[in-house]
């Protein structure tokens, strides 16, 4: 067996910078210190701020100075551990940040209170007082729109110490599932015995080609969840009972109104993102199931099949410099500006591209203020990674626009909106692939990776949405959220999108437990938004090239300074209306279309 690289053993180059946040350790843990010891530049002003409108504004860029501190020792403490999670040092850390965190988001806590209880009129006569206040108005005008919710100074600073209790359910969920959790090895078709963990079962034997495998791996991963289920149901009811009062303390008409508020959309965006891809992309998603088991020639299509690949013996190799220059190339119709961005990204160690022992799996991407972003991916010398890298090159580029030219209380759009940015890059790298080539089956390969992007921000995510729609409901009601009801709710909501395409046994209803979003507010469903609205600016510069190009650039450039429904409109799209919305539904169609052509 091959060695694992330790993580002092990876060379330099593959590897991110984090010297570009703090040289040394000991310079992180001295603003660490220094951070907590400053905390009365900010508390100082506490009482005061109905004294006027300069005190205000001396309190908020204080407040603001402090958090970009403080994001910064965060963001250093957090990558240090995702590089390497089996280092004891990075882990007592990583502890210390939590701490920290807690300490400072409550002693905080009192310029929101304090700027809710001042008097009717008193933030617009401030702004009209202190030309100073204008970068903060639109923080401050979304505040005072939680005034009829916000609770007393007491009971606020009290939720915000508590706020490690009250992330307990999320917390229990993870440890659960990474430490508690033991799978039992199951046997492949010619009774080899095969070890199966949570990341085995989702990384490789869902995806296998061999359907003995990925069938007797669902069977014995699914065995294992079972043995859960109530554990896991009492954990996210605890979730579930904890947003549905402090719904009602803070006297919100219900749940989803909470937490909709935050993502600064309305009622219906919410609702037209659930109802109308449910309805309208069902058919489609049904040939794209049926071709599988057509082209596979399964006995029957399964769910655990659903994942299985079209073309196994095709997988595009790449190494790290070639997929670099890909994506640049797919890039290039964004313009030089944003092309030299992504430039520097790729060659100046932004992204840790190591595969080490205790490196954290998946990717993302962390933008921290007045650095730059970095990105986390493990590189695999595969085609697919260049979809992956894309995708958070995508975050990096709108994140360096957004914190390159916005004070940090600016920077950070809507939920609604962070994964447009994205995904957009997804799209151009497939467009680009799509146009250099004439190879039947990379072509196909291609159109498999877009359907895999919007399966999974359409489907498997929207599908999480739906079942968090339906149990706040159930909970608002008064119904006990068990097992038992979260299973049958989640195979019901699959049979009716799958309909008779797909077998959908009481394994897949289980799927409830697989997901950490759950815990995350309304997260699940803002994936679809996004995607819906990239799906709609690529077209536009289709069409229109430069002009909708510098639109988003713009729009990219403006952070957080407008509303998600602004930002989109800026762009070109309306999401007010289902009209994007049908129009990604019949793009992935398209793409369907498409797949099923080069079988014929």
């Amino acid at each position: 067996m091959a060695k694992k690289t330790l993580r002092s053993e990876v060379p330099v180059e593959l590897t991110w910078n984090l010297e570009d946040l703090f040289e040394t350790e000991e310079a992180w843990e001295a603003e660490l210190a220094s951070v907590q010891d400053d905390l009365p530049s900010v508390v100082q002003f506490k009482g005061r701020l109905a004294e006027g409108a300069t005190v205000l504004l001396d309190c908020l860029n204080a407040q603001e100075d402090l958090h970009q501190r403080v994001v910064r020792v965060a963001t250093y403490s957090r990558l240090r551990q995702t590089e390497d999670g089996t280092n004891s040092g990075h882990q007592g850390n990583a502890a210390r940040t939590g701490a920290m965190l807690a300490t400072v988001g409550a002693a905080l806590t009192f310029v929101e209170s304090e700027i809710l209880a001042l008097p009717e009129g008193t933030i617009e006569r401030y702004l009209n007082e202190e030309k100073g206040l204008e970068v903060f108005s639109k923080n401050l005008h979304e505040l005072l729109e939680k005034k009829p919710h916000q609770l007393s100074p007491e009971t606020e600073e009290t939720l915000a110490a508590l706020g490690q209790v009250l992330s307990s359910p999320y917390m229990t969920y993870e440890v659960s599932k990474s430490s508690d959790m033991d799978f039992p090895a199951f046997t492949d078709g010619e009774g080899n015995e095969l070890p199966l963990t949570f990341a085995l079962f989702e990384d490789r034997y869902e995806l296998s080609t061999d359907t003995t495998v990925r069938r007797n791996a669902y069977e014995a991963f699914s065995k294992t969840l079972n043995q859960y289920k109530n554990t896991f149901a009492a954990t996210y009811s605890t979730e579930i009972k904890k947003q549905v009062v402090l719904s009602r303390q803070r006297k919100y008409e219900s749940v989803t109104h909470m937490l909709l508020q935050p993502h600064q959309v309305t009622l219906e965006m919410y609702h037209n993102q659930l109802d109308i891809i449910q309805k309208e992309l069902a058919s489609h998603m049904r040939r794209f199931a049926q071709l599988k088991k057509r082209v596979l020639g399964l006995d029957k299509m399964m769910f655990c099949d659903l994942k299985a690949p079209l073309d196994p013996d095709f997988n595009p190799s790449t190494t790290y410099e070639e997929a670099s220059e890909t994506i640049l190339k797919s890039l290039e119709v964004m313009g030089e500006e944003y092309h030299g961005v992504m430039k520097k990204a790729l060659t100046e160690r932004w992204v840790d591209l190591a595969e080490n022992v205790g490196k954290a799996t998946g990717a993302f991407c962390s933008s921290p203020y007045g650095v730059h972003p970095y990105i986390l991916i493990t590189w695999t010398d595969t085609m697919r990674g260049a979809f992956i890298l894309t995708h958070e090159l995508g975050h990096a580029g709108h994140f360096y626009y957004a914190n390159g030219n916005q004070r940090l209380v600016n920077t950070r759009p809507s939920l609604y909106f962070i994964e447009a940015p994205s995904t957009i890059n997804e799209l151009l790298l497939s467009q680009h692939l799509l146009k250099t080539t004439d190879d039947t089956r990379m072509k196909r390969w291609v159109l498999l990776q877009s359907l895999g992007t919007y399966y999974h921000n359409f489907v498997t995510h929207l599908l999480e949405g739906e079942l968090q729609r339906r149990v706040y409901t159930l909970a608002e009601a008064g119904k006990p959220i068990t097992a038992l009801t979260l299973s049958e709710q989640k195979k019901e909501l699959l049979e009716n999108f799958w309909g008779d395409s797909v077998e959908i046994d009481d394994a897949a209803a289980l799927t409830w437990m697989r997901q950490p979003h759950y815990y995350m507010g309304l997260y699940p469903y803002t994936y679809s938004a996004g995607l819906t609205a990239s799906t709609a600016v690529a077209e536009l510069i289709r069409e229109e090239g430069q002009p909708a190009v510098d639109r988003w650039i713009e729009v990219l450039k403006a952070g957080g300074t407008m509303r998600p429904l602004d930002l989109l409109k800026h762009a070109g799209v309306d999401m007010s209306t289902p009209d994007p919305i049908r129009k990604a539904v019949a793009y992935v169609g398209s793409l369907v279309d498409e797949l099923e052509k080069s079988y014929e």
